[in-house]
């Protein structure tokens, strides 16, 4: 991958944590003016084009303002982002909520998905080994920009119950070591996909096995998102420790 120039890091990460606040291309002269970069627009803009030139910016459409790229997304999120772990009280509530059906796996399953959806404000989902999907939120995507073309929500609605679909996402994760894992725009298999984003995990439940996570817009708040569905991956496999 390119290696990026300190000031070319800094307008990367204004630009993606503009855009994931706004969901609008991000131009330069709104970063000169709430970024404090201490550099003109004329130089960010040369920046910008850079950084288009590299694959981390894309140009939406006939705009002069810029998105990030999946590519300058998982560069963010590797290199720049700051995880904001749940807190012990949160932790401790969350738990509290899946506590009662520790012995049903499906139980357990469908109030995890209920409380990672109302923790994120995504949609939520979890697969099992025996071939099932279960999901919550699915209200909480038509808040997002991105959702309101309707071709997308409907597509996105119609494959909720389609478990092979979701089971050839998760299986591109399979041989790597990271516990999170992160699908973006055309890794998720559909050109209509490309705003979107699905960040999961996989778990442990006694014998059984599946994954867990959210679906969303690909501009996520991702220091939030990462460390909340990390969690429930982990709180499942505690809860059912003893099955």
């Amino acid at each position: 991958m390119t290696e990026l120039s300190n000031r070319q890091i800094r307008i990367l990460k204004s630009i993606i944590e503009e855009f994931i606040e706004t969901a609008q291309p991000v131009g330069s002269d709104t970063l000169e003016r709430k970024y404090n970069l201490g550099i003109s627009p004329a130089t960010i803009r040369n920046e910008m084009v850079e950084l288009t030139k590299t694959g981390f910016l894309k140009q939406a459409h006939t705009s002069s303002g810029r998105t990030p790229t999946s590519m300058g997304l998982k560069y963010y999120i590797n290199n720049l982002m700051k995880p904001e772990k749940p807190s012990l009280t949160e932790e401790v509530a969350m738990k509290e909520k899946v506590w009662d059906y520790r012995d049903e796996f499906e139980r357990l399953l469908r109030e995890a998905i209920k409380e990672l959806a109302q923790r994120t404000k995504m949609l939520s989902l979890a697969t099992t080994d025996q071939g099932d999907v279960f999901s919550s939120g699915v209200s909480n995507i038509l808040d997002a920009p991105e959702f309101y073309d309707i071709d997308l929500t409907k597509t996105i609605l119609s494959y909720l119950e389609r478990f092979d679909f979701w089971y050839n996402l998760i299986q591109k994760a399979v041989d790597s070591d990271d516990p999170i894992h992160i699908l973006l725009g055309d890794e998720l298999g559909l050109e209509l996909f490309e705003p979107c984003g699905f960040v999961y995990t996989h778990f442990k439940a006694g014998p059984r096995s599946g994954a867990i996570g959210v679906v969303g817009p690909a501009r996520i708040k991702y220091s939030r998102i990462i460390p909340m569905v990390r969690y429930f991956g982990e709180l499942i496999g505690e809860v059912s420790r003893n099955w």
